[in-house]
C-alpha cells in the first residue's frame, strides 16, 4: 500500500517551484526524503551565520519571516508563506546563512534534504536555473523607489528602475575597481577594503590584469583563526585563478557562473579573460539588490494576491516587462514561456481565490476532482498581451444522483473564475468559449463524446470548434482527465481521414494576405474598414496549418504553433525549410502583433498598412511568403481537391 504521507507531500509540491519542474518520479523520491517540522510562533529554524545544514525548506502551511542583522537590529527581508522556499544555501554554497529564518505563526515546514536533490540539479537544468535565480536575488528582495542599486563599488545602476526583467540587462562595469598589487601585504590589502568599504579586492600585476582575489571570507578562514599573518604577501591568502567574465555579461549569466563554480564573487575584464585589464567586480550581494523584478518575484507577488484590482496590477508590471524584452528583440519563444508562466500564475491564484471564497460560503463542494484548461492563444502559450479569454472545465465522471450537484458547483465555480479574470483584464469571450458556459463545463465522458461527435461528424461549426478546443493545455487540477481526454481523441482520430480533410479545407479559408499588386489585403467594411487583420489573415493560417499537420503526425502535447513547426521539421526532413521559414514567419508575426498591441494599448490585431515603414512593409511581406506553400503542400496531402 502506497505510503500517504509522501504522497501527500508530492500532491503539494507538484504545484510549486522548483518542484513543480521535476517529472512524477523524481518528485515522489524528494517528497519520501521530506521531514515534517512543526513550529512554534518566535522559533528559529536558522541563524545569520549558522553553518548550514542539510535541509532546504518549503512553508506548507503559516508564515516564515527572513532577517538580517545589522548592527544589532534585525531587519525584515522578506515574508515566506505557502509554498514558499528558502534557506537553499546549502544546496548551491558551502558558507554561512546570511540571514536568520524566524516562524512568524503556527507553522508546518516541509524540510527537503538536500542529499539526493543536488543530483537532481545534473538532470534539471531548468531547476538550477530557478535556483540559482532564487539564490543570486537571496530572499527576493523587492527594489523600490528609494533603493538605489549599485552593482559595482558605488556606482549607481539607473537603469534598472525602469527595467523589468533583470536576466537580460547587460551590467554596466565599474570606473574605480579596488585592487592591490600582488606584492602587498595582507595587512596593506585590508586597509584598503576597510576604506573603500567593499567585501573583495582583486590581486592585479603590472598591467592591471587580475591574479587573484581576497575576500572576507578569505580573511575570517585563514587570518582571524591565525593560520596567515597580516604581515605575509596576499598571495599567501588569495584565490587564484579568478573566474573572470567580459563587460556585456548579463544577470543571468552572473548567476549561472557563481552557481557553476561555487563563488560569490566574479571579477570583470575588458576582454572576459584573465589577461586583459580588470573593469569591475559583481558579488552574491549585489545581485540581491538587482533581482528586485524578474519574472519568478512576480510570480511569488500573484500568490499573495486576494482581489482582481491586485492582480491586475502584477499583469500591468508584466506588460511592462513584455515592452523591455521586445524592445530589446528577445527571442519570442523565451518571451512567450515567460508570459505564460505569469499566466498560468494569475490563473492559478483566480483559482485559489475562488475554492477559498465558497468554502467559507459553505457551499458544498463535490467529491469528483476538476481539470481547468486553457484554450486558443493561451492554451497555445502565446498569449503574451491580454486578449480574450478561451477556456473550458473538465470534472470527474460521477453517478447519475450526483451529477446535477457535480455541474452546478463548477459551473458556478468556473464563472466566479471568469469573472475574476474578467478584472484582472482578460476580456469575456464574445463567442462565451468559457467554462463559464454549460457547454464547456462538462464530465470526462461529455467531453469525450463531444470530441468524438465533432471528428465523427466534422459540420463547419465542429472544425470552427475544433480549431479552439483542440489546442486546450491543463492549468489546474487532476491533469489525468486532460491526459485521458488526449489519448481518447488520437484513438478517435484512428481511420478518420476524411475528418482531417476539412480540418485541412478550414484552414485554407484565408488565402495569402497580399494582392496581385502586392498591397495588403484590408478589410473592407465595419469597424476596422481599411485595416490589416493580422491574426486572422496571417497569424490563424499559419496556426492552423501547424494544427492539422501535427494531429495528421499523431504528435500530442506540442501545442505552441512554432514549436509545432519545428517538430514538423524534425518529422518530415523533406520539408524542414518550408516548416522552418513557417516557424520563423509565425515568431516575427507574434512579435510584430505585440508591438501594434503596446503601441496602440489594444490587441494588435488591426493596424493600418499605410502607416507601416517601409523596411516593415517588406519583412511583414516576407513572413507570408510560406503560408502559400503551406496552403499548397495542405491541398495535396489531404486531396482536397475531392471535397469541392
Amino acid at each position: 500500500m502506497e505510503n500517504t504521507i509522501p504522497r501527500r507531500i508530492y500532491e503539494f509540491l507538484k504545484y510549486y517551484p522548483p518542484f513543480s519542474l521535476l517529472e512524477e518520479k523524481t518528485l515522489m523520491k524528494v517528497a519520501e526524503r521530506v521531514v515534517v517540522q512543526y513550529k512554534r510562533p518566535d522559533e528559529h529554524i536558522f541563524n545569520q551565520g549558522d553553518s548550514p545544514g542539510q535541509y532546504i525548506y518549503v512553508v506548507k502551511e503559516g508564515a516564515v519571516h527572513l532577517y538580517r542583522e545589522e548592527e544589532g537590529n534585525a531587519i525584515m527581508i522578506e515574508s515566506c508563506d505557502e509554498g514558499d522556499v528558502f534557506g537553499i544555501r546549502p544546496l548551491l554554497a558551502e558558507e554561512a546563512y546570511l540571514l536568520t529564518a524566524k516562524v512568524a505563526e503556527e507553522s508546518l515546514i516541509y524540510a527537503v534534504n538536500v542529499e539526493g536533490f543536488k543530483e537532481i540539479l545534473n538532470h534539471y537544468p531548468n531547476v538550477s536555473l530557478y535556483l540559482a535565480s532564487t539564490f543570486a536575488s537571496g530572499a527576493g528582495q523587492r527594489y523600490t523607489e528609494g533603493q538605489k542599486p549599485s552593482l559595482f563599488l558605488g556606482k549607481n545602476f539607473p537603469a534598472l528602475k525602469n527595467f523589468g526583467l533583470v536576466e537580460l540587462q547587460s551590467i554596466e562595469r565599474s570606473k574605480s575597481p579596488v585592487t592591490c598589487q600582488k606584492n602587498a601585504s595582507i595587512r596593506e590589502a585590508a586597509s584598503i577594503m576597510s576604506e573603500k568599504e567593499v567585501g573583495s579586492i582583486i590581486i592585479v600585476d603590472k598591467d592591471m590584469a587580475p591574479v587573484g582575489i581576497i575576500t572576507d571570507k578569505d580573511f575570517r578562514n585563514k587570518v582571524v583563526t591565525g593560520e596567515v599573518g597580516l604581515d605575509a604577501s596576499v598571495e599567501a591568502i588569495m584565490s587564484s585563478p579568478v573566474i573572470t567574465v567580459s563587460t556585456d555579461i548579463t544577470v543571468a549569466d552572473v548567476q549561472i557562473e557563481m552557481v557553476k563554480n561555487r563563488i560569490n564573487h566574479l571579477c570583470i575584464t575588458e576582454n572576459g579573460t584573465d589577461s586583459s585589464r580588470v573593469v569591475g567586480v559583481i558579488s552574491e550581494h549585489d545581485l540581491m539588490v538587482a533581482q528586485g523584478n524578474n519574472p519568478a518575484i512576480l510570480i511569488r507577488e500573484v500568490r499573495r494576491c486576494d482581489t482582481g484590482a491586485a492582480l491586475r496590477q502584477i499583469r500591468e508590471r508584466a506588460e511592462d516587462l513584455l515592452k523591455q524584452y521586445i524592445y530589446q528583440e528577445v527571442a519570442i519563444a523565451f518571451i512567450a514561456t515567460v508570459m505564460t508562466e505569469i499566466n498560468d500564475a494569475i490563473i492559478n491564484r483566480c483559482i485559489d481565490v475562488v475554492e477559498r471564497m465558497m468554502a467559507e460560503e459553505g457551499i458544498d463542494k463535490p467529491v469528483a476532482d476538476y481539470c481547468w484548461l486553457a484554450l486558443g492563444s493561451e492554451g497555445r502559450s502565446e498569449q503574451l498581451l491580454r486578449t480574450d479569454q478561451d477556456n473550458a472545465l473538465i470534472f470527474e465522471d460521477v453517478p447519475e444522483e450526483e451529477y446535477e450537484h457535480t455541474h452546478t458547483y463548477y459551473l458556478d465555480f468556473a464563472s466566479r473564475v471568469t469573472s475574476l479574470l474578467h478584472e484582472v483584464g482578460f476580456e469575456y469571450c464574445p463567442a462565451d468559449m468559457m467554462a463559464s458556459n454549460p457547454k464547456w463545463c462538462l464530465s470526462l465522458t461529455e467531453w469525450q463524446q463531444q470530441f468524438t461527435q465533432w471528428i465523427i461528424e466534422p459540420t463547419s461549426k465542429a472544425v470552427l470548434y475544433c480549431t479552439i478546443f483542440f489546442d486546450y493545455r491543463a492549468i489546474r487540477g487532476k491533469l489525468s482527465l486532460s491526459e485521458k481526454l488526449t489519448t481518447h481523441i488520437f484513438k478517435t482520430l484512428d481511420g478518420q481521414d476524411i475528418f482531417l480533410s476539412f480540418l485541412a479545407r478550414n484552414a485554407l479559408q484565408n488565402p495569402p494576405p497580399l494582392t496581385f499588386f502586392r498591397n495588403f489585403v484590408v478589410e473592407h467594411g465595419g469597424e476596422h474598414k481599411n485595416e490589416f487583420d493580422i491574426k486572422a489573415r496571417a497569424m490563424m493560417p499559419l496556426a492552423d496549418a501547424a494544427r492539422v499537420l501535427i494531429l495528421h503526425s499523431r504528435i500530442d502535447k506540442i501545442n505552441n504553433t512554432f514549436r509545432r513547426f519545428e517538430q514538423l521539421a524534425e518529422v518530415e526532413p523533406q520539408n524542414k525549410e518550408l516548416y522552418e521559414q513557417a516557424a520563423d514567419a509565425y515568431e516575427m508575426l507574434m512579435r510584430y502583433r505585440t508591438l501594434q498591441g503596446l503601441k496602440n494599448a489594444d490587441s494588435g490585431r488591426y493596424f493600418d498598412p499605410s502607416e507601416l515603414a517601409k523596411m516593415e512593409r517588406i519583412n511583414l511581406r516576407n513572413s507570408f511568403q510560406p503560408i502559400k506553400a503551406l496552403q499548397s503542400l495542405l491541398r495535396v496531402r489531404f486531396q482536397l481537391a475531392l471535397l469541392g
